[in-house]
């Protein structure tokens, strides 16, 4: 089911700003990233892009350089992968 949002409004430098609600429906907080594909048409599909991570944000975070506050599950998922050099 389509859902018709209110227009964006584009700045000088090109940017906009999306609502609360579309960052909430997408699952996105602040400094997380947005993936926009190209379909024919003049039309785009908007998606979160979901974090990765890997040992160097692991790292990061056990040295205190970052913000970022990860969960026992994240912490797994990033030594697992590291460790298969994925």
């Amino acid at each position: 089911m389509e859902v018709l949002m209110p227009a964006l409004t584009i700045t000088a430098k090109g940017q906009v700003t999306f609502r609360k609600e579309i960052l909430q429906h997408l699952g996105l907080k602040p400094g997380e990233k947005i993936q926009l594909n190209l379909i024919p048409g003049g039309k785009g599909i908007i998606q979160a892009v979901k974090p990765t991570g890997g040992m160097s944000d692991f790292i990061g975070c056990l040295a205190n350089k970052t913000k970022k506050v990860l969960t026992i599950e994240e912490i797994n998922k990033a030594t697992q992968k590291a460790w298969a050099k994925e």
